[in-house]
């Protein structure tokens, strides 16, 4: 290890040569003038220089002096600003969470503020992830996210795994696009309204297997309707369920929205729930961490959060037909 001055004797002459007063260093250290003048004479012994020129008056610094304090005053600079920075990070934790993309626009981000109102000292930053599963495991190993909210069949063996909630899809659309003339009362009349496809699904799968063959979709539910007359083949597709989600707002026709993506437009009128049927998801939406890290403060507060959340989603799968 290579020899250093001693640390005092440093802070002792920074604060000298930066105020060009002992008096003024031995205010800043909260020490006595005598002190000061004590530690730089500790220091020149240790360089075998002199640090300051002799003066009755004003101080004023040797060639030596000059050379050291540029230096030395970086040095401090840098320590105070890493210090602060700790000081910083230690009073607001970051906590990350990693979520699909339209769950995060559609469900976590209009709920955080409740979440930072309740932790004011956790920070947190959300990261959309990809749905894999190999994902999850390679963004949670690999320290990318602190914590993940996945939607799938829940088998993420060797993790600690909490169930949130279920979901259901049903079709929603824009209340405008529904008249006297154009009425949505019953399955059938889903034949004069363009279908939406959602085919974000297409994207889950678990350990290489995809599970698009048993995902609601517009065959599955006009199927359980009994309905035999509509092609539900026909209609706009969209790869992401947010992007589908936007289509029926914007009046484009009937999308299967699943419960928890389309709560919020639901309650706030955006979007309404015309017909009665819902076809049950064999999915459900997950909160994994680290086994190691569940009792992680920050983790645990998220998921005690979470958990509260979730009963007011979970009441989402029980929704009643909107009054149109």
């Amino acid at each position: 290890m290579r020899s250093l001055p001693p640390l005092n004797a440093l802070r002792a002459f920074e604060a000298t040569a930066r105020n060009m007063s002992v008096t003024k260093a031995a205010n800043e250290l909260n020490v006595t003038p005598s002190a000061v003048s004590h530690q730089i004479k500790a220091l020149e012994e240790y360089y075998d220089v002199k640090l300051f020129l002799p003066a009755r008056r004003k101080l004023r610094l040797t060639d030596s002096g000059r050379l050291l304090i540029p230096a030395l005053s970086e040095a401090f600079n840098k320590i105070f600003m890493v210090s602060d920075h700790l000081r910083s990070l230690e009073k607001h934790k970051l906590l990350t969470v990693g979520a699909a993309g339209s769950f995060a626009v559609k469900w976590l981000i209009p709920k955080i503020s409740g979440f930072t109102e309740e932790f004011p000292d956790i920070e947190v930053r959300i990261a959309a992830t990809p749905l894999m599963k190999d994902a999850t495991e390679e963004a949670l190993t690999n320290e990318d996210v602190d914590i993940v909210v996945r939607f799938g069949p829940g088998h993420y063996s060797g993790y600690q795994v909490d169930y949130l909630f279920p979901e259901v899809v049903f079709p929603v659309c824009s209340p405008d696009i529904i008249t006297s003339e154009r009425p949505l009362n019953e399955p059938s009349d889903l034949q004069n309204f363009n279908l939406i496809h959602d085919e974000g699904y297409m994207h889950y799968s678990t350990e290489g297997v995809r599970f698009h063959t048993t995902f609601p979709d517009w065959t599955m539910w006009l199927e359980a309707a009994g309905v035999t007359e509509i092609n539900a083949n026909r209609g706009s597709r969209f790869s992401t369920s947010i992007m589908a989600i936007e289509a029926a707002l914007d009046g484009q026709g009937v999308v299967l929205g699943r419960s928890v993506l389309v709560q919020d437009d639901l309650s706030a009128g955006k979007l309404i729930k015309p017909l009665e049927l819902s076809v049950s998801n064999v999915f459900a939406y997950y909160v994994i961490c680290l086994k190691e890290n569940a009792v992680n403060p920050e983790i645990s507060a998220f998921r005690y959060w979470l958990e509260k959340k979730a009963k007011d989603s979970a009441l989402m799968v029980n929704i009643k037909p909107s009054p149109v």
